[in-house]
């Protein structure tokens, strides 16, 4: 695999397909229901966590003020709950080699 600036969906599912010697779909549906596990875990407040790789969790952002950059003018930004990823050793060291 060549590096390149990013991976679409699409060839994020192809390299799947050929890593797993599965079908394009078969990738595709996988892809899917992993990425719905997480999009359902974090909704409800857990955390997804794969070893070594990295921890998907929920993190609260308290309610502050912004600034409109084209105008100036603050605004404020409520609380909410944003999604997080955190790296896990394995992943930050093959990113440095």
């Amino acid at each position: 695999m060549e590096a390149s600036s990013a991976v679409t969906k699409g060839e994020f599912i192809e390299q799947v397909a050929s890593k797993s010697g599965q079908s394009k779909k078969d990738a595709a549906q996988a892809v899917e229901a992993m990425l719905d596990v997480i999009r359902e875990t974090l909704r409800g407040g857990g955390d997804v966590s794969f070893t070594g790789f990295g921890k998907f969790h929920v993190q609260e952002r308290a309610a502050r003020t912004g600034v409109n950059p084209r105008s100036g003018e603050k605004v404020p930004i409520p609380a909410g709950r944003v999604p997080k990823f955190t790296a896990g050793s394995q992943l930050k060291e093959a990113v440095k080699k």
